[in-house]
């Protein structure tokens, strides 16, 4: 799910890496591990067993491998504005795949703003209000601090508009805030703040949605030799977001209040992505060639953001490198299940308390 579709400046959709939070310099085979531990994991989880575990864990790190080697002997520049689009997609994938394929697109296309506008608001006294979801989407008046969240957001906005060029800066003073309210956010996040903000251009039918998300340190910093100089965390997660996918939203950027950073970016703008169903045969069949695109995407990342040559040389040209990620993937997909397994009777027997929500 940290690959996915998004739409760039030139409204061209993009297949990229999509999750940011955690972005930091480090060993490029950590990346690598990540998603072939991961793709292990979603194979067993559609019904597959060991084996079609492997095939797709070796498709991706194959493909890495083979995009890697490419970028190596690419220009710069051309390596900087090489991209995954639409018609890249539909080239490396079979025909079985290219109709699922197509109507993702369509859905990506279909997300923006106005659809959020119908999706997320319901309009009350003449102006577009933010619906309560509650408990993921709550309207609150107040921060913890006492502070009112509007005068709070924009605070933070102000330092916000300063992390954008200058022609970004133009076009976003022309919006003003109309509602705001508190996101619940994925696994990975819970416990920071984040926020929905409603902002409207010429008139109600031009609206614009950000989300405002904390940054925090990366937990890969305590593990890594290299040190950032970023006085602010949400700029670490911009700059590490520009600097690898290539073609980022325009309003991406970072603030401050309160002693607490953010990272902005919009919500919602053609997004997409392919969702994977617990015992999904089909979608199973299907796993590898997919798999092969996300390593693509991370190998173009890596090629922006390190040394294509350097890796290149250490993939190798056989397939030594898919035969020991392979082997990897298994392992660690064994002991996850092993450790969830041991979660699990710690819960059943009382060692750890385990309780519904409030």
């Amino acid at each position: 799910s940290n690959f996915g579709l998004f739409g760039s400046a030139e409204r061209n959709l993009v297949f990229a890496i999509n999750d940011f939070d955690e972005v930091h310099p480090g060993p490029w085979e950590w990346d690598l591990k990540r998603l072939a531990a991961s793709i292990a994991l979603v194979a067993t989880s559609l019904g597959g067993n060991r084996r079609d575990a492997e095939a797709s864990v070796r498709r991706a790190v194959e493909s890495y491998r083979q995009r890697i080697a490419r970028y190596a002997e690419m220009a710069f520049l051309e390596t900087w504005y090489d991209c995954i689009d639409e018609r890249a997609i539909l080239d490396v994938i079979p025909p079985s795949m290219r109709r699922g394929a197509e109507e993702t697109m369509d859905k990506a296309r279909a997300k923006g703003r106005l659809q959020a506008l119908d999706r997320l608001t319901e309009e009350v006294g003449g102006e577009h209000r933010i619906i309560e979801d509650i408990p993921l989407i709550v309207r609150e008046e107040h921060l913890d601090s006492g502070v009112p969240i509007k005068e709070a957001l924009e605070a933070m906005l102000r330092t916000y508009i300063a992390s954008l060029p200058e022609d970004r800066r133009r076009l976003f003073s022309r919006y003003r805030i109309v509602d705001a309210a508190r996101k619940t956010v994925g696994v990975g996040s819970v416990g920071t703040g984040c926020w929905v903000i409603l902002l409207q251009g010429l008139d109600a039918e031009d609206p614009l949605f950000l989300q405002v998300k904390q940054a925090s340190q990366s937990v890969l910093a305590p593990f890594t030799h290299t040190p950032l100089h970023f006085k602010n965390q949400g700029q670490r997660v911009v700059v590490g977001q520009r600097l690898t996918q290539g073609s980022p939203d325009i309003f991406l950027g970072w603030g401050e209040a309160g002693g607490t950073d953010f990272y902005v970016r919009q919500l919602a703008d053609m997004k997409g992505g392919v969702k994977f169903n617990d015992g999904d045969r089909d979608a199973l069949i299907s796993l590898p060639e997919y798999c092969g695109l996300c390593g693509w995407a991370l190998a173009l990342a890596h090629a922006k953001s390190g040394d294509p040559a350097m890796i290149a040389g250490y993939c190798g040209k056989s397939s030594a490198l898919d035969d020991a990620f392979g082997r990897f993937a298994i392992a660690y997909m064994e002991q996850t299940e092993l450790d969830h397994a041991a979660l699990v009777e710690a819960g059943r027997t009382g060692r750890i308390p385990v309780g519904q929500p409030e």
